[in-house]
């Protein structure tokens, strides 16, 4: 299977082999994917396991992932949180990284071996901050991330 293996000293050397997203506000805008975000996606797909979470408010997102390499979950906006949790936990939170930006995000970002917050055009919930691992201005700059590890060390070595 895929996956990654980033060596953070001082810390701890995480293993990971799925990447978690939330869709509107961390990967979509407005229900629509930017064409970076994408590519970025496309290139990400060859190294990890990604999974899309969402309840798809603006009913764009089979047609917006369509292309991308990704396994895409859609499930009632008002259980949207624990959904997103549970989906972690069948996954082995120990493997996963994920990133969000929304209060249905918090379980999941609380839980998972590597959390990034994405403070982009649509805003982030806050009360995140405390459980997240690193915080970042944008969808791209949280992927990014994953295909130059060497910044998630810099930000987490002991």
């Amino acid at each position: 299977g895929l996956e990654m293996q980033i060596e953070i000293p001082g810390y701890q050397t995480l293993t990971i082999d799925h990447l978690l997203l939330d869709y509107n506000g961390t990967i979509a805008e407005d229900g629509r994917i930017r064409n970076h975000v994408r590519e970025l996606l496309i290139q990400l797909s060859e190294s990890l396991t990604i999974h899309v979470l969402t309840a798809d408010t603006h009913g764009t997102a089979a047609a917006e992932c369509q292309g991308i390499p990704l396994l895409l979950d859609t499930f009632p906006t008002s259980d949207a949180a624990s959904c997103k949790l549970q989906k972690l936990q069948e996954t082995g939170a120990s493997c996963c990284a994920c990133i969000g930006n929304g209060r249905n995000d918090l379980f999941m970002l609380k839980e998972a071996a590597l959390s990034i917050a994405v403070i982009d055009r649509e805003g982030m919930y806050p009360p995140l901050l405390p459980y997240c691992d690193l915080c970042v201005h944008s969808s791209e700059e949280a992927l990014e991330l994953f295909l130059h590890p060497e910044r998630i060390i810099a930000g987490l070595r002991g």
